[in-house]
């Protein structure tokens, strides 16, 4: 295999070394280049020889820059190839649920270990092979973000619909005796991975400690659009106490024993089973923010430690905000708690209902365009409508319907502007907006 190089940064080391585009990378000091992660790895030193290959004829380079200085060299993906997809067929498939029509992007799954060490994304393991596994190792790539499910082989190669779903859990103790750490991920269906064999999975994780630094557990999410799909039933709120019981019961095992909860389960478990939510000392670093664990109280805490230390002036003025069904008492909480501050502020918050994906879909995430013109038609109380940036983080300021803002905007007859999600930025921009700028986190 080879990397084929599409562009060379000016005056880099690249560019002094004749490297030019359409040359083939082959090899570094004998390492065959696979991937953008191969590059990376084996051009750090200050000095190495590089095998090209550049109109058809082979030839070697003797390389010397800075150590860590970047060689030059850019390839068609950030990957240096594409992303690989996902080859299981995962009874609770968040992907598999979704309603026809999307952006075609948005239907593509992967499951790409280099994904998971750039962005965190979860992979299940079943894409890799023991070679992978040592190049994992070799190269240090950690932490890993892996989507666990269960501890219990048969029934992994079940939820997975991969026969290779039980055989790779032994990767797991590979990873972690090679020094890499380990996120972990649960998702979790009523009746299938959940109780005793919660319990199962959970001390297999924790076995696998101090590599295992996170254990996040979220709920199975459930669409309308399930036609010929495995049948799941969502928790209600006795079932998701029975498990939040569990889940508790581990984290606080952890912290008596490591310091640490380890354990956490997100959001969705508390309100659900309707229960106050942890402070923020039980999330620890909030490692696992990305799946919704601990995202209320750090909006909550931080929301009111900007409403507290704000200093700006504040006129009359009203705002519109629209947020999910989660997180609708949060929000209306917060924008109480500003008003009750700030007489002058009026806030309205519309707690949008998922009818677009149906089922028991209701983070903020979600919310499309559509679903707000539906249900904010001649309800604003105000000229201007807030959105978090959560629901339109397409480069294009778009939502997963396609609407954009601007067109948001014309059809209720508002400004529609996106506003930070986290708690902090929220509060700031609530009281900001009668300057008519709202500085938007890009």
């Amino acid at each position: 295999m080879a990397l084929y190089v599409t562009a060379v940064d000016e005056n880099s080391p690249a560019e002094k070394a004749g490297i030019t585009v359409d040359c083939a990378l082959l090899a570094i000091d004998g390492h065959p280049l696979n991937d953008a992660l191969d590059y990376q790895f084996y051009t750090t030193p200050a000095a190495f020889t590089l095998e090209i290959c550049e109109k058809e004829q082979p030839r070697t380079v003797q390389i010397a820059k800075g150590e860590y200085e970047p060689l030059g060299c850019n390839f068609k993906t950030y990957l240096g190839d594409e992303k690989h997809s996902c080859a299981n067929h995962c009874m609770f498939c968040f992907i598999d649920q979704l309603p026809p029509g999307m952006r075609e992007p948005l239907y593509f799954k992967d499951d790409d270990e280099r994904l998971s060490f750039l962005f965190g994304n979860y992979i299940t393991l079943t894409n890799l092979t023991e070679h992978e596994i040592d190049r994992i190792i070799q190269m240090h790539i950690s932490p890993i973000f892996v989507s666990v499910h269960t501890t219990n082989p048969a029934l992994r190669v079940r939820m997975l619909a991969n026969k290779r779903g039980g055989e790779v859990l032994q990767y797991l103790p590979k990873l972690a005796q090679g020094g890499i750490e380990l996120n972990c991920q649960l998702v979790l269906c009523r009746g299938i991975n959940d109780g005793e064999e919660l319990r199962r999975t959970l001390t297999d994780l924790l076995a696998l400690r101090p590599q295992v630094g996170s254990i996040a557990a979220v709920p199975a999410g459930v669409t309308d659009y399930r036609k010929g799909l495995f049948k799941l039933t969502p928790y209600d709120k006795e079932s998701a106490a029975v498990t939040l019981d569990i889940l508790e019961e581990f984290a606080y095992k952890c912290r008596d024993e490591y310091g640490r909860s380890i354990v956490y389960p997100s959001d969705e478990w508390y309100l659900t089973a309707e229960r106050p939510l942890p402070p923020a000392e039980f999330y620890d670093e909030f490692a696992q923010l990305e799946d919704g664990v601990g995202m209320w109280r750090l909006y909550h805490d931080t929301f009111l430690e900007e409403l507290e230390n704000y200093s700006g002036l504040v006129l009359p003025h009203s705002v519109d905000a629209v947020t999910g069904t989660l997180a609708g008492p949060l929000i209306q909480d917060c924008a109480n708690a500003l008003m009750q501050k700030y007489p002058q502020v009026k806030i309205t918050v519309h707690q949008i209902k998922n009818e677009y994906f149906g089922g028991n879909v209701s983070v903020a995430g979600l919310i499309t365009g559509t679903d707000i013109i539906k249900q904010c038609t001649g309800r604003l109380h105000s000229d201007l409508l807030t959105v978090p940036e959560v629901m339109v983080r397409d480069e294009k300021g778009q939502f997963l319907d396609d609407i954009t803002l601007k067109e948001l905007g014309k059809a209720l007859s508002c400004r529609a502007v996106s506003i930070p999600t986290d708690g902090g930025g929220c509060c700031k921009a609530w009281l900001s907006t009668h300057k008519r700028k709202i500085k938007l986190k890009r």
